[in-house]
Protein backbone atom coordinates (compact mmCIF):
# COMPACT_ATOMS: atom_id res chain seq x y z
CA UNK A 1 0.00 0.00 0.00
CA UNK A 2 1.33 3.61 -0.80
CA UNK A 3 0.05 6.66 0.42
CA UNK A 4 -1.32 7.65 -2.90
CA UNK A 5 -4.02 4.20 -2.10
CA UNK A 6 -5.29 6.04 1.11
CA UNK A 7 -7.00 8.58 -1.08
CA UNK A 8 -5.46 11.74 0.19
CA UNK A 9 -6.35 14.96 -1.15
CA UNK A 10 -3.16 16.40 -3.26
CA UNK A 11 -1.75 19.22 -1.18
CA UNK A 12 -1.09 16.14 2.25
CA UNK A 13 -0.05 14.18 -0.65
CA UNK A 14 2.55 16.54 -1.74
CA UNK A 15 3.63 17.60 1.80
CA UNK A 16 4.50 14.02 2.43
CA UNK A 17 5.98 13.47 -0.83
CA UNK A 18 8.19 15.98 0.46
CA UNK A 19 9.05 14.33 3.66
CA UNK A 20 10.24 11.13 1.91
CA UNK A 21 6.94 9.35 2.75
CA UNK A 22 5.59 6.64 0.56
CA UNK A 23 4.43 3.56 2.04
CA UNK A 24 2.57 4.34 5.28
CA UNK A 25 3.96 2.37 8.31
CA UNK A 26 1.85 -1.05 9.60
CA UNK A 27 -0.40 1.45 11.92
CA UNK A 28 -0.57 3.97 9.82
CA UNK A 29 -1.78 1.77 7.27
CA UNK A 30 -4.26 0.02 9.82
CA UNK A 31 -5.31 3.50 11.92
CA UNK A 32 -5.87 6.08 9.26
CA UNK A 33 -8.69 4.22 7.09
CA UNK A 34 -10.64 3.89 10.27
CA UNK A 35 -9.93 7.28 11.07
CA UNK A 36 -10.96 8.99 7.98
CA UNK A 37 -13.79 6.41 8.36
CA UNK A 38 -15.01 8.63 11.76
CA UNK A 39 -14.83 6.10 13.99
CA UNK A 40 -12.90 5.95 18.03
CA UNK A 41 -9.66 4.30 17.88
CA UNK A 42 -8.03 2.49 20.20
CA UNK A 43 -4.02 2.10 19.13
CA UNK A 44 -1.65 -0.18 21.59
CA UNK A 45 1.53 0.00 19.47
CA UNK A 46 5.18 0.42 20.60
CA UNK A 47 6.88 3.88 20.10
CA UNK A 48 8.70 4.31 16.87
CA UNK A 49 5.74 2.87 14.89
CA UNK A 50 4.61 6.46 13.71
CA UNK A 51 2.08 7.00 15.67
CA UNK A 52 2.32 10.91 15.06
CA UNK A 53 0.83 10.10 11.26
CA UNK A 54 -1.62 7.92 12.12
CA UNK A 55 -3.57 10.65 13.36
CA UNK A 56 -2.33 13.70 12.35
CA UNK A 57 -2.64 13.02 8.44
CA UNK A 58 -6.29 11.85 8.81
CA UNK A 59 -6.91 14.76 10.73
CA UNK A 60 -5.79 17.37 8.65
CA UNK A 61 -7.74 15.45 5.74
CA UNK A 62 -10.92 15.76 7.41
CA UNK A 63 -10.17 19.27 8.69
CA UNK A 64 -8.85 20.69 4.72
CA UNK A 65 -11.98 18.94 3.13
CA UNK A 66 -14.27 20.98 5.61
CA UNK A 67 -15.46 24.42 4.14
CA UNK A 68 -13.05 26.83 5.55
CA UNK A 69 -13.78 28.89 8.94
CA UNK A 70 -14.27 32.73 8.52
CA UNK A 71 -13.03 35.20 10.88
CA UNK A 72 -12.40 33.57 14.26
CA UNK A 73 -10.98 30.07 14.16
CA UNK A 74 -12.43 27.47 16.65
CA UNK A 75 -10.18 24.93 18.04
CA UNK A 76 -11.62 21.40 16.08
CA UNK A 77 -8.65 19.01 16.54
CA UNK A 78 -7.04 18.82 20.35
CA UNK A 79 -4.20 16.53 21.06
CA UNK A 80 -3.50 15.76 24.45
CA UNK A 81 0.19 15.02 25.41
CA UNK A 82 2.62 14.51 28.21
CA UNK A 83 5.74 16.18 28.01
CA UNK A 84 6.68 19.66 26.27
CA UNK A 85 9.24 17.96 24.19
CA UNK A 86 6.50 15.69 22.54
CA UNK A 87 4.21 18.65 22.31
CA UNK A 88 6.76 20.22 20.25
CA UNK A 89 7.90 17.02 17.96
CA UNK A 90 4.10 16.71 17.17
CA UNK A 91 3.42 20.64 16.26
CA UNK A 92 6.29 19.91 14.03
CA UNK A 93 4.92 16.90 12.07
CA UNK A 94 1.79 19.27 11.73
CA UNK A 95 3.53 21.71 9.98
CA UNK A 96 5.13 19.33 7.43
CA UNK A 97 1.90 17.35 6.55
CA UNK A 98 0.21 20.27 6.81
CA UNK A 99 1.84 22.82 4.72
CA UNK A 100 -0.71 23.14 1.70
CA UNK A 101 -3.62 22.75 3.54
CA UNK A 102 -3.95 26.68 4.96
CA UNK A 103 -4.91 25.38 8.24
CA UNK A 104 -3.50 26.78 11.61
CA UNK A 105 -2.03 25.12 14.44
CA UNK A 106 -0.93 25.87 17.94
CA UNK A 107 1.34 24.25 20.33
CA UNK A 108 0.62 25.37 24.56
CA UNK A 109 3.04 23.69 27.31
CA UNK A 110 4.30 24.96 30.71
CA UNK A 111 7.50 26.16 31.37
CA UNK A 112 7.45 29.24 29.30
CA UNK A 113 5.84 32.39 29.46
CA UNK A 114 2.01 31.98 28.29
CA UNK A 115 2.64 35.57 26.63
CA UNK A 116 3.66 34.59 23.10
CA UNK A 117 0.64 31.14 23.36
CA UNK A 118 -2.16 33.50 24.55
CA UNK A 119 -1.36 35.88 21.25
CA UNK A 120 -1.09 32.90 18.87
CA UNK A 121 -4.55 31.71 20.23
CA UNK A 122 -5.71 35.20 19.94
CA UNK A 123 -7.45 34.47 16.42
CA UNK A 124 -7.76 31.05 17.15
CA UNK A 125 -6.73 28.10 15.91
CA UNK A 126 -7.71 25.11 13.59
CA UNK A 127 -5.42 22.33 15.73
CA UNK A 128 -4.02 22.76 19.28
CA UNK A 129 -1.64 20.56 20.85
CA UNK A 130 -1.30 20.71 24.18
CA UNK A 131 0.37 19.52 27.63
CA UNK A 132 -2.10 18.85 30.69
CA UNK A 133 -1.26 21.25 33.07
CA UNK A 134 -1.23 24.72 30.69
CA UNK A 135 -3.92 23.57 28.90
CA UNK A 136 -6.40 23.67 32.03
CA UNK A 137 -4.36 27.14 33.21
CA UNK A 138 -5.34 28.78 29.79
CA UNK A 139 -8.72 26.92 29.80
CA UNK A 140 -9.74 28.43 33.11
CA UNK A 141 -7.77 32.14 31.89
CA UNK A 142 -10.52 31.67 29.14
CA UNK A 143 -7.98 31.65 26.42
CA UNK A 144 -8.86 28.02 24.99
CA UNK A 145 -12.58 26.80 24.52
CA UNK A 146 -13.33 23.72 23.02
CA UNK A 147 -17.03 23.43 22.86
CA UNK A 148 -16.44 23.02 18.94
CA UNK A 149 -13.72 20.28 19.22
CA UNK A 150 -14.70 17.62 16.37
CA UNK A 151 -11.67 14.94 17.53
CA UNK A 152 -9.39 14.44 20.82
CA UNK A 153 -6.50 12.51 20.49
CA UNK A 154 -4.73 11.41 24.22
CA UNK A 155 -1.68 10.43 22.99
CA UNK A 156 1.10 8.13 24.96
CA UNK A 157 -1.72 7.26 27.78
CA UNK A 158 0.07 5.00 30.15
CA UNK A 159 3.00 7.79 30.20
CA UNK A 160 0.28 10.75 31.35
CA UNK A 161 -0.75 8.21 34.18
CA UNK A 162 2.80 7.65 35.39
CA UNK A 163 3.51 11.11 35.18
CA UNK A 164 0.69 11.82 37.46
CA UNK A 165 -1.81 13.74 35.16
CA UNK A 166 -4.91 11.62 35.58
CA UNK A 167 -6.74 14.35 37.20
CA UNK A 168 -5.77 17.17 34.87
CA UNK A 169 -6.89 14.62 32.44
CA UNK A 170 -10.25 13.80 33.92
CA UNK A 171 -10.93 17.71 34.48
CA UNK A 172 -10.14 18.47 30.71
CA UNK A 173 -12.30 15.18 29.67
CA UNK A 174 -15.34 16.53 31.69
CA UNK A 175 -14.75 19.53 29.38
CA UNK A 176 -15.43 17.71 25.99
CA UNK A 177 -18.30 18.15 23.76
CA UNK A 178 -20.03 14.38 23.97
CA UNK A 179 -20.64 14.18 20.11
CA UNK A 180 -16.91 14.28 18.90
CA UNK A 181 -14.02 11.18 17.70
CA UNK A 182 -11.52 10.12 19.97
CA UNK A 183 -8.19 8.34 18.87
CA UNK A 184 -6.64 6.98 22.12
CA UNK A 185 -2.96 5.85 22.18
CA UNK A 186 -0.62 4.40 24.49
CA UNK A 187 2.64 1.94 24.37
CA UNK A 188 0.98 -0.48 26.82
CA UNK A 189 -2.54 -1.46 28.13
CA UNK A 190 -2.77 -2.24 31.80
CA UNK A 191 -5.84 -2.24 33.82
CA UNK A 192 -5.76 1.44 34.67
CA UNK A 193 -5.56 2.48 31.31
CA UNK A 194 -7.94 0.26 29.75
CA UNK A 195 -10.68 1.59 32.11
CA UNK A 196 -9.85 5.36 30.88
CA UNK A 197 -10.06 4.12 27.55
CA UNK A 198 -13.62 2.77 28.03
CA UNK A 199 -14.85 5.85 29.65
CA UNK A 200 -13.70 7.71 26.94
CA UNK A 201 -14.09 6.05 23.26
CA UNK A 202 -17.51 4.87 21.36
CA UNK A 203 -17.37 1.28 19.96
CA UNK A 204 -13.85 1.42 19.02
CA UNK A 205 -11.89 -0.10 16.62
CA UNK A 206 -8.63 -1.41 18.09
CA UNK A 207 -5.24 -1.32 16.49
CA UNK A 208 -2.21 -3.24 17.90
CA UNK A 209 0.91 -3.28 16.07
CA UNK A 210 3.39 -5.38 18.42
CA UNK A 211 2.78 -7.45 22.01
CA UNK A 212 3.37 -5.21 24.81
CA UNK A 213 7.24 -4.67 26.46
CA UNK A 214 8.56 -6.22 23.47
CA UNK A 215 11.88 -4.70 21.68
CA UNK A 216 12.38 -3.57 17.81
CA UNK A 217 13.30 -6.71 16.13
CA UNK A 218 16.08 -4.26 13.89
CA UNK A 219 17.88 -3.12 16.86
CA UNK A 220 20.69 -4.86 17.56
CA UNK A 221 20.94 -5.30 21.26
CA UNK A 222 24.33 -6.00 24.24
CA UNK A 223 25.04 -5.21 27.73
CA UNK A 224 28.66 -4.83 29.03
CA UNK A 225 29.15 -5.75 32.46
CA UNK A 226 31.00 -2.87 34.18
CA UNK A 227 32.01 -1.61 37.61
CA UNK A 228 30.04 1.36 38.43
CA UNK A 229 33.43 3.06 38.45
CA UNK A 230 34.60 2.17 35.48
CA UNK A 231 31.40 3.25 33.76
CA UNK A 232 33.11 7.12 32.85
CA UNK A 233 35.96 5.27 31.41
CA UNK A 234 33.80 2.77 29.19
CA UNK A 235 31.59 5.57 27.70
CA UNK A 236 34.82 7.58 26.83
CA UNK A 237 36.10 4.83 25.46
CA UNK A 238 33.65 3.50 23.03
CA UNK A 239 32.62 7.24 21.97
CA UNK A 240 36.60 7.52 21.29
CA UNK A 241 36.40 4.48 18.68
CA UNK A 242 35.69 6.84 16.09
CA UNK A 243 32.72 4.82 14.45
CA UNK A 244 30.14 5.63 16.91
CA UNK A 245 28.90 8.68 15.75
CA UNK A 246 25.72 10.72 16.96
CA UNK A 247 24.37 8.76 20.57
CA UNK A 248 21.81 9.18 22.61
CA UNK A 249 22.56 8.54 26.14
CA UNK A 250 20.61 7.15 29.06
CA UNK A 251 21.26 7.83 32.56
CA UNK A 252 18.91 7.01 35.69
CA UNK A 253 19.17 10.88 37.68
CA UNK A 254 19.20 14.65 36.43
CA UNK A 255 22.88 14.50 38.81
CA UNK A 256 23.74 11.95 37.04
CA UNK A 257 23.00 13.45 33.59
CA UNK A 258 24.71 16.96 34.48
CA UNK A 259 27.68 14.67 35.89
CA UNK A 260 28.27 12.64 32.41
CA UNK A 261 27.91 15.59 30.22
CA UNK A 262 30.80 17.67 31.77
CA UNK A 263 32.82 14.43 32.04
CA UNK A 264 32.60 14.12 28.33
CA UNK A 265 33.00 17.72 27.89
CA UNK A 266 36.30 17.51 29.43
CA UNK A 267 37.42 14.87 26.85
CA UNK A 268 36.93 16.54 24.15
CA UNK A 269 33.31 15.02 23.18
CA UNK A 270 31.04 17.51 22.46
CA UNK A 271 27.87 16.54 25.03
CA UNK A 272 24.80 18.59 26.82
CA UNK A 273 22.52 17.25 29.07
CA UNK A 274 18.38 17.06 28.85
CA UNK A 275 16.08 16.65 31.90
CA UNK A 276 13.47 18.54 34.13
CA UNK A 277 15.56 21.08 35.96
CA UNK A 278 16.75 22.19 32.72
CA UNK A 279 15.02 25.79 31.50
CA UNK A 280 12.80 24.68 28.44
CA UNK A 281 14.93 27.11 26.56
CA UNK A 282 17.69 24.95 27.37
CA UNK A 283 15.98 21.96 26.87
CA UNK A 284 14.75 22.82 23.27
CA UNK A 285 18.46 23.83 22.16
CA UNK A 286 20.29 20.96 23.62
CA UNK A 287 17.30 18.46 21.57
CA UNK A 288 17.59 21.00 18.38
CA UNK A 289 21.59 20.71 18.51
CA UNK A 290 21.35 17.00 18.90
CA UNK A 291 18.98 16.55 16.10
CA UNK A 292 20.84 18.91 13.63
CA UNK A 293 23.54 16.95 14.34
CA UNK A 294 25.23 20.19 16.31
CA UNK A 295 25.54 18.19 19.30
CA UNK A 296 27.70 14.45 19.21
CA UNK A 297 26.11 13.17 22.39
CA UNK A 298 22.88 14.20 24.12
CA UNK A 299 23.03 12.67 28.25
CA UNK A 300 18.77 12.40 28.77
CA UNK A 301 16.71 11.23 32.10
CA UNK A 302 13.85 9.09 30.84
CA UNK A 303 12.19 12.60 30.07
CA UNK A 304 13.26 12.11 26.42
CA UNK A 305 12.28 7.91 26.57
CA UNK A 306 9.28 8.10 25.25
CA UNK A 307 8.04 9.33 21.70
CA UNK A 308 11.19 11.62 20.90
CA UNK A 309 12.02 11.30 17.55
CA UNK A 310 15.54 11.66 15.73
CA UNK A 311 15.69 11.20 12.47
CA UNK A 312 18.84 8.79 11.43
CA UNK A 313 20.07 7.82 15.03
CA UNK A 314 21.90 4.93 15.23
CA UNK A 315 23.41 4.05 18.70
CA UNK A 316 21.38 4.38 21.72
CA UNK A 317 23.55 4.13 25.24
CA UNK A 318 22.15 2.95 28.65
CA UNK A 319 24.00 4.40 30.91
CA UNK A 320 22.02 3.38 33.75
CA UNK A 321 19.66 0.65 33.25
CA UNK A 322 16.49 1.65 34.29
CA UNK A 323 14.09 0.23 36.89
CA UNK A 324 11.34 -0.64 35.52
CA UNK A 325 12.08 -3.17 32.58
CA UNK A 326 9.15 -1.39 30.34
CA UNK A 327 11.44 1.63 30.39
CA UNK A 328 14.12 -0.01 28.36
CA UNK A 329 12.07 -0.66 25.53
CA UNK A 330 11.11 2.58 25.07
CA UNK A 331 14.53 4.13 25.41
CA UNK A 332 15.94 1.81 22.94
CA UNK A 333 12.75 2.31 20.76
CA UNK A 334 14.33 5.95 20.06
CA UNK A 335 17.20 3.90 17.57
CA UNK A 336 15.73 1.61 14.79
CA UNK A 337 12.93 3.79 13.82
CA UNK A 338 10.71 3.70 10.58
CA UNK A 339 13.17 1.37 8.20
CA UNK A 340 16.46 1.91 10.09
CA UNK A 341 18.70 -0.22 11.80
CA UNK A 342 19.84 0.87 15.54
CA UNK A 343 22.13 -0.45 18.06
CA UNK A 344 21.96 -0.22 21.70
CA UNK A 345 23.91 -0.48 24.05
CA UNK A 346 23.90 -1.06 28.25
CA UNK A 347 25.95 -0.76 30.69
CA UNK A 348 25.23 -2.98 33.80
CA UNK A 349 27.33 -3.08 37.14
CA UNK A 350 26.98 -5.50 39.79
CA UNK A 351 24.31 -3.57 41.47
CA UNK A 352 22.03 -3.28 38.17
CA UNK A 353 22.23 -7.19 37.96
CA UNK A 354 18.35 -7.25 38.94
CA UNK A 355 17.25 -5.14 36.78
CA UNK A 356 19.10 -6.76 33.87
CA UNK A 357 17.38 -9.93 34.56
CA UNK A 358 13.80 -7.85 34.74
CA UNK A 359 14.44 -6.45 31.80
CA UNK A 360 15.22 -10.04 29.96
CA UNK A 361 12.01 -11.27 31.73
CA UNK A 362 9.34 -8.81 30.64
CA UNK A 363 11.21 -8.54 26.93
CA UNK A 364 11.23 -12.26 26.84
CA UNK A 365 14.88 -12.27 25.33
CA UNK A 366 18.11 -12.79 26.41
CA UNK A 367 20.49 -9.39 25.69
CA UNK A 368 23.62 -10.74 24.31
CA UNK A 369 26.55 -10.01 26.49
CA UNK A 370 29.52 -8.33 24.72
CA UNK A 371 32.81 -9.27 26.40
CA UNK A 372 35.34 -7.69 24.37
CA UNK A 373 36.33 -4.46 26.34
CA UNK A 374 39.00 -3.06 28.28
CA UNK A 375 36.92 -2.95 31.12
CA UNK A 376 34.95 -6.32 31.12
CA UNK A 377 33.84 -7.54 34.50
CA UNK A 378 33.23 -11.23 34.74
CA UNK A 379 29.76 -12.62 36.25
CA UNK A 380 29.46 -15.48 38.63
CA UNK A 381 27.75 -18.40 37.14
CA UNK A 382 24.10 -18.03 37.22
CA UNK A 383 24.31 -14.65 38.76
CA UNK A 384 22.78 -12.61 35.13
CA UNK A 385 21.08 -14.81 32.84
CA UNK A 386 21.84 -13.19 29.92
CA UNK A 387 23.24 -13.84 26.15
CA UNK A 388 22.54 -16.37 24.21
CA UNK A 389 25.27 -19.04 23.87
CA UNK A 390 27.83 -17.21 22.31
CA UNK A 391 25.42 -15.30 19.70
CA UNK A 392 27.21 -12.01 17.83
CA UNK A 393 26.08 -9.01 18.63
CA UNK A 394 25.47 -5.31 17.70
CA UNK A 395 28.90 -4.14 16.34
CA UNK A 396 29.52 -0.12 16.49
CA UNK A 397 29.87 0.60 12.98
CA UNK A 398 30.09 3.90 10.77
CA UNK A 399 27.46 4.49 7.82
CA UNK A 400 29.78 2.11 5.97
CA UNK A 401 29.14 -1.17 8.34
CA UNK A 402 32.80 -0.94 9.08
CA UNK A 403 33.96 -2.93 12.20
CA UNK A 404 35.51 -0.90 15.10
CA UNK A 405 39.33 -1.16 15.01
CA UNK A 406 40.52 -1.74 18.53
CA UNK A 407 44.19 -1.80 17.39
CA UNK A 408 46.24 0.95 19.08
CA UNK A 409 43.29 2.07 21.03
CA UNK A 410 44.83 3.81 24.05
CA UNK A 411 42.76 2.42 27.25
CA UNK A 412 41.16 5.18 28.94
CA UNK A 413 42.77 5.59 32.31
CA UNK A 414 39.52 5.11 35.19
CA UNK A 415 41.36 5.25 37.93
CA UNK A 416 40.65 2.35 39.32
CA UNK A 417 43.73 0.30 39.14
CA UNK A 418 44.12 -2.71 36.92
CA UNK A 419 41.37 -4.42 35.15
CA UNK A 420 41.43 -7.25 33.28
CA UNK A 421 39.27 -7.78 29.85
CA UNK A 422 37.00 -10.27 28.70
CA UNK A 423 39.84 -12.40 26.79
CA UNK A 424 42.67 -10.34 26.88
CA UNK A 425 42.43 -9.89 23.62
CA UNK A 426 41.62 -6.62 21.68
CA UNK A 427 42.35 -7.34 18.55
CA UNK A 428 41.14 -5.50 15.34
CA UNK A 429 37.55 -7.04 15.33
CA UNK A 430 34.07 -5.69 17.51
CA UNK A 431 32.50 -6.34 20.95
CA UNK A 432 32.17 -10.02 20.91
CA UNK A 433 28.86 -11.09 22.43
CA UNK A 434 28.46 -14.41 24.63
CA UNK A 435 25.91 -15.39 26.95
CA UNK A 436 27.29 -14.80 30.64
CA UNK A 437 27.75 -17.81 32.28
Amino acid sequence: MTFQDLKLSEPILKALAEEGYTKPTPIQEQAIPIVLDKKDLLGCAQTGTGKTAAFAIPILEHLHTQEASKGYRHIKALILTPTRELAAQIDDSFTAYGKYTGLKHDVIFGGVSQHTQTLSLRNGTDILIATPGRLLDLMNQGYVHIAHLEFFVLDEADRMLDMGFINDIKKIIRELPEERQTLFFSATMPPTIAKLADSLLTDPLKVEITPVSTTAEKIKQGVLMVSRNDKPALLEYLLNLGNITRTLVFARTKHGADKIAKQLTKAGIKAEALHGDKSQQSRLSALHNFKTGRLRVLVATDIVARGIDVDNLAYVINYDLPEMPETYVHRIGRTGRADKSGIALSFCSREERENLRLINKVTNQNIPLVKDHPFHQEVAAGSAKSGGGGNRGPRPHGNGGNKPDFKNKRRPQSGGGNRRSGNGQHAAHAPRQQGAE
